[in-house]
């Protein structure tokens, strides 16, 4: 039988905790997050160097063609030309973060899968983020509204997208697709 043993303190210790570091909370994914680094980092840089969350990704340093859209207070927008020093308050969902905590996947992301809607899968986070800030926008979109997102795709998967984007907006509605 192993015995406790206690560790001999010594009340005259001089050893503080430091002092939490300045920096920047920001809650990702519904997860809290403390940035301690450059104020001016592009949060896509912290989402896929730091954070490690890589379903974000560069399109271009102008945040071209949506394959870096986040939403933030479920607005889209480009993660390349946000700097983390302007989230503080403010809530970021990546692609990572549409699925539910038990893994089941957005509507959206489910008719992604239904209507084979992947092609090589570079732009789908992007494509996904716009379709969800879409139909909170508007919950039965037009293909013209489908359309004038600013994603681009290079594989082809328009007509794809479309049909993805309207099956989850009659998923959300309790409509059929």
């Amino acid at each position: 039988m192993a015995q406790a043993q206690a560790l001999a303190t010594n009340p005259t210790s001089n050893i503080t905790p430091d002092k939490v570091r300045e920096g920047i909370d920001l809650e990702i994914n519904g997860r809290q997050f403390r940035h301690t680094g450059d104020a001016d980092m592009p949060l896509l840089w912290y989402l896929r160097d730091v954070l490690r969350l890589t379903g974000t990704k560069y399109g271009s340093d102008h945040g071209l063609g949506g394959a870096d859209l986040v939403l933030v207070n479920n607005k889209a927008v480009s993660a390349i030309t946000l700097p983390v020093r302007e989230l503080a308050g403010k809530k970021v969902t990546t692609v990572e973060g549409l699925a539910a905590d038990d893994g089941k996947l957005h509507p959206l992301q489910q008719a992604f899968v239904d209507e084979d809607a992947i092609g090589c899968g570079y732009c789908t986070p992007g494509w996904l983020i716009a379709g969800v800030d879409l139909l909170t926008r508007h919950p039965q979109p037009s293909d013209n509204e489908i359309e004038q997102l600013p994603n681009l795709c290079r594989c082809g998967c328009q007509t794809r997208v479309r049909r993805a984007i309207k099956r989850a907006a009659a998923a959300i509605g309790g409509g059929h697709a």
